[in-house]
């Protein structure tokens, strides 16, 4: 014990110790506040987000949605709610039952799964095309400002000048500045922590000349969804009916179809006027300061707001969760690259709370803009939302868990459909819980253990009966799926997984895929730990479960590798081959998309992993694979297998490794960018088109990672024992061990 100390002591005072430093406690805003993100520009990938956990709203350059022409496609300017869902009519009365839907299927008895072979027939199979595009999420308003010349024309982006903007991260507001027609205008925005609305104050001595107001237009929904879901030309498709008016305040009810939501706008010594048949102008009637509320609600609510009150919890909100939250800082640390990674850090902290702490599992997108309909993969659900268990905020976890609980008593129905035990969760969902048909969703598997594994990360951030009676069913429920849907080999005696089966790598055949890497070994840990909260609730070990565990195929291995798959044995020798390495797009190359068999000892410490084969599989993912192709999350993902594996270099190294889908622009946002050769150019290079601005599970798999190397891992030794020894001083605080 001694001679420990004194070596730490010694490498400290040389500068090669890493540790948590046991010091004064950070100086938590001065940390945030070096990361506040600072404009003088329009960046047009990188418009700023304020929320409050439910409601998202993106700002331009103005700090409202005032020139979203100047901003990309893929960043349109957007006002989103965890609750604001819509679907387009079904006259036909489309069911996922339908046996259109329905398509019998080889591999487990011809089981019927909502499955189509390509998305071109969706266009022959209306029942498809409808169940995969509804629900979908939609955008509930723009908020922008009305600035009109001094002839009475609207501006132009070009008429404003000398644009400064900063967003105050410990707070939550956003600080934007700017010159129109010869005079100072001064926009503080915030997104109310108590209630569903954008609170706007404007300053400048063209308020009380009219030319400085405010605009609020109510979009309808557009057929193409994504990445903006506005339809701003069929005015007749929608209504928007003033239901009451007040001095300085009107309330109106939307109706979209089916879809119902309120918005009540209020200013106090202001004027309120239509505006179209679906918008409305604020307007000061003296003075040059314009404090307004407009608010997007599920619930009729009157059309007030005491302005000090509301400014005052919004930013007790920020304050409170950046005080109580984990953190890290790394200021102490010589490595170049340590800036860097805590701006990405605390970056993710605030994106987090507006984007992945909802009562419903994010989309990859979150409130930012629409992909996929706007619907969220459950598969995607940890890289998100796993974070807040160990980061001191397990309370923000739960919000989303409770989504499994009333999805429930669906996911056992669709077990049943299935001829297996227990709950069956869906891929690709909305609140509803539908599976949502494609050629891929129907097969994946690896979110099967999911809710197992955050509602473990739940329990070990508040070990209390109360958490083993929230989850107790949904472990329950789980893992009776996990145990059934194995298949015994007669032959072997051993469980086998798939066909059909599409592991997290999605380029392999599902019709005859077996045995993929991670899910074997997810499968198991999944039962182990459903196993432990039996015990834990005084229950005896579940026999069943215990066969399947003892049964399970081992890790699919060759050449000392592990392999994606069973039925991939010369993947490996393939993926090295002139034609294939560092250039997969020719169909035999598979070494491209999620190289998940790393996850076995990343993600989880999967039981029986060999670490030589997994240390000599992390080399030659990082000589073979094409980086490319992979996704934001796949980073921090491989850093976290390094890490386990004693290599905290190569832990650093992979979490900012330069790689397309590794960006990470001024807010902290990284993009979803794909390989097409025809590409031209772009953002990204020759070769490069880039599908989206922002992709969140980059964000949420970077705070786990992290977390992890700051604060260890079950059996892991000493102090922030994933990042290096030399070069890195980490402080961390509340931040707890992964399993």
């Amino acid at each position: 014990m001694f001679r420990k100390a004194i070596t730490a002591a010694i490498a400290a005072v040389l500068g090669l110790a890493s540790a948590t430093v046991a010091a004064a406690p950070i100086d938590r805003p001065a940390l945030v506040a070096r990361h506040d993100p600072v404009f003088t520009a329009i960046d047009r990938h990188a418009p700023v987000m304020l929320g409050n956990g439910a409601l998202g709203f993106t700002a331009d350059i103005t700090g409202l949605q005032t020139f979203p022409e100047q901003y990309a496609p893929t960043s349109p300017l957007l006002t989103m709610a965890q609750w604001a869902w819509h679907s387009f009519p079904n006259p036909r009365g489309y069911t996922a039952a339908d046996g259109e839907v329905l398509v019998p299927v080889p591999g487990r008895g011809r089981q019927p799964y909502a499955y189509m072979r390509d998305f071109a027939e969706a266009a022959q199979r209306p029942a498809l095309a409808w169940l995969r595009e509804n629900p979908h999420r939609i955008s509930l308003g723009r908020v922008a400002l009305a600035l009109t010349l001094p002839d009475g024309t609207p501006a132009t982006f070009a008429a404003i000048s000398d644009t400064r903007q900063r967003l105050d991260l410990w707070t939550g507001t956003l600080h934007s500045d700017f010159r129109f027609a010869g005079a100072p205008v001064s926009v503080v925005t915030r997104v109310d922590a108590g209630r569903d609305a954008v609170l706007v104050e404007i300053r400048s001595p063209l308020v009380a000349t009219g030319q400085v107001g405010i605009d609020v237009r109510y979009p309808g929904v557009a057929a193409g969804l994504n990445p903006d879901p506005s339809d701003w030309n069929h005015p007749d498709a929608h209504r928007t009916i003033v239901t009451g008016r007040v001095p300085g305040g009107l309330t109106v009810r939307r109706q979209i179809d089916g879809t119902t939501y309120y918005s009540a706008l209020a200013a106090a010594g202001a004027v309120i006027r239509p505006a179209g048949p679906h918008g409305f102008r604020i307007l000061a009637r003296s003075g040059d300061r314009l404090v307004a509320s407009i608010s997007f609600e599920q619930t009729a609510l009157p059309a007030r707001f005491d302005e000090a009150a509301r400014a005052a919890a919004t930013t007790e909100h920020w304050r409170d969760y950046w005080t109580k939250g984990g953190m890290i800082d790394l200021s102490g640390s010589t490595d170049r690259r340590a800036p860097e990674l805590e701006r990405r850090i605390v970056l993710s902290q605030y994106l987090a709370a507006i984007n992945q702490a909802g009562a419903v599992p994010p989309q990859e997108e979150g409130l930012f803009s629409n992909s996929w309909n706007g619907k969220f993969h459950l598969e995607m659900h940890p890289w998100h939302a796993a974070h807040f268990a160990i980061w001191g905020r397990p309370e923000l976890l739960e919000r989303s868990l409770g989504w499994y609980r009333a999805a429930l008593p669906g996911a056992m129905a669709d077990a049943r459909r299935h001829r297996v035990d227990g709950a069956w969760w869906p891929k690709m969902s909305g609140p509803e819980g539908r599976s949502s048909p494609s050629p891929i969703n129907p097969f994946i598997m690896w979110q099967q253990p999911h809710p197992i594994y955050l509602a473990e990360l739940a329990w070990r951030a508040q070990p209390d009966k109360a958490t083993l009676a929230r989850h107790a069913e949904i472990v329950e429920q789980t893992a009776r799926l996990l145990a059934s849907w194995p298949r015994l080999d007669p032959a072997t005696g051993r469980y086998s997984l798939g066909p059909p089966i599409i592991p997290v790598q999605e380029n392999h055949d599902p019709m005859t895929t077996v045995d993929p890497a991670f899910e074997l070994a997810y499968f198991r840990w999944g039962l182990e730990t459903a196993q432990a909260w039996r015990v834990r609730r005084g229950l005896a070990r579940d026999a069943g479960w215990d066969r399947v565990i003892a049964g399970l195929a081992p890790l699919p291995v060759r050449d000392g590798l592990y392999l994606p798959v069973a039925t991939a044995p010369d993947f490996w020798r393939v993926s090295a081959s002139a034609a294939c390495r560092r250039n997969a797009v020719l169909p035999q190359c598979l070494n491209r998309d999620h190289p998940s068999f790393l996850m076995a000892h990343g993600l989880i410490a999967g039981a029986g992993v060999d670490a030589a084969a997994m240390r000599a599989t992390l080399a030659a993912t990082d000589a073979d694979w094409d980086l490319r192709q992979t996704w934001g999350w796949d980073f921090p993902m491989i850093a976290m297998t390094a890490a386990r594996l004693g290599d905290p270099e190569a832990a650093i190294d992979w979490l900012l490794r330069a790689e397309v889908n590794n960006q990470w622009g001024p807010t902290g946002m990284t993009p979803r960018v794909a390989l097409d050769p025809a590409a031209r150019g772009g953002p990204d290079g020759p070769g490069f088109v880039r599908v989206a601005d922002t992709y969140f599970p980059s964000n949420g798999a970077l705070l786990l990672a992290v977390g992890m190397m700051a604060a260890g891992w079950d059996g892991a030794e000493g102090p922030a024992p994933g990042f290096p020894r030399a070069g890195w001083q980490v402080r961390s605080e509340n931040i707890r061990p992964l399993p």
